[in-house]
């Protein structure tokens, strides 16, 4: 079954809003994993927006799963996650004025500063188990991922989930089909994530090869009305229903 990674930076968004305690993004994932999630995404941004070292750190030490930490290539952020030790980091794009990332990482134009990176990260042999980058579903992309030396790659699935007609929605999805069987063909590891919902989820459930699914915000709106609890067990429910196997 695919896997799925819970996002909850958004608990922190909640909280930050009115800069105090309450609601705690550590206890939000303690209920998260009690759901059935496999693992749980953080995004450690250079803007602290969300989630903070604080929480990154009582987290390491907290969940039974697996923390998957997503971060720019910032050398700030490159040097905490070499302290904390998450089990898998996935490196993605980050600029300030952002809602939300807004495409993947081009590695072929930040060639020399990823491939450095990527080394840092794996150098020791404990910094992490896995390093993934977020790219949008372009073969060139996918070479490159390779080429740095990559474990896995997650694929961009905003496109998708953004398109307003449905003509546009499958030419999208056949990209993301097109690029999973690339990325296997080259022997990456296979996650894909952004924008995904309990609407248009089913379809990337069914793409061969696709290990897990990171899925934040559309969980969390959910929970607003069906609890936290709930939220997770519902999109475990529709990974499950849409999987082949």
């Amino acid at each position: 079954m695919i896997r799925l990674g819970v996002n909850i930076d958004h608990i922190a968004s909640i909280r930050n809003l009115r800069k105090g305690d309450f609601p705690d993004p550590v206890y939000a994932a303690e209920i998260v994993e009690d759901a059935g999630a496999d693992s749980i995404t953080v995004h450690l941004r250079e803007d602290r927006r969300h989630i903070n070292e604080k929480d990154v750190k009582q987290l390491k030490d907290i969940i039974r799963t697996r923390l998957n930490l997503e971060m720019s290539v910032a050398p700030e952020i490159v040097g905490f996650a070499k302290k904390i030790n998450p089990d898998s980091v996935c490196l993605v794009p980050e600029k300030r004025q952002e809602l939300t990332t807004e495409g993947g990482l081009d590695i072929i134009k930040n060639r020399l500063k990823i491939q450095r990176v990527v080394n840092e990260l794996k150098s020791s042999g404990k910094t992490c188990t896995f390093v993934s980058i977020f790219i949008n579903p372009d073969f060139k992309q996918i070479k490159a991922a390779k080429e740095v030396g990559a474990d896995f790659v997650e694929l961009h699935t905003g496109r998708y989930a953004d398109a307003k007609s449905e003509v546009e929605r499958k030419k999208e999805l056949r990209k993301i089909q097109i690029a999973s069987d690339a990325v296997l063909e080259m022997g990456l590891g296979l996650n894909a994530g952004h924008g995904l919902d309990y609407n248009n989820v089913g379809e990337i459930v069914k793409i061969r090869g696709v290990q897990e699914l990171n899925i934040g915000y559309s969980i969390i709106c959910r929970a607003v009305f069906v609890g936290l609890f709930n939220a997770v067990k519902e999109m475990k429910k529709l990974l499950k229903a849409g999987d082949r196997g």
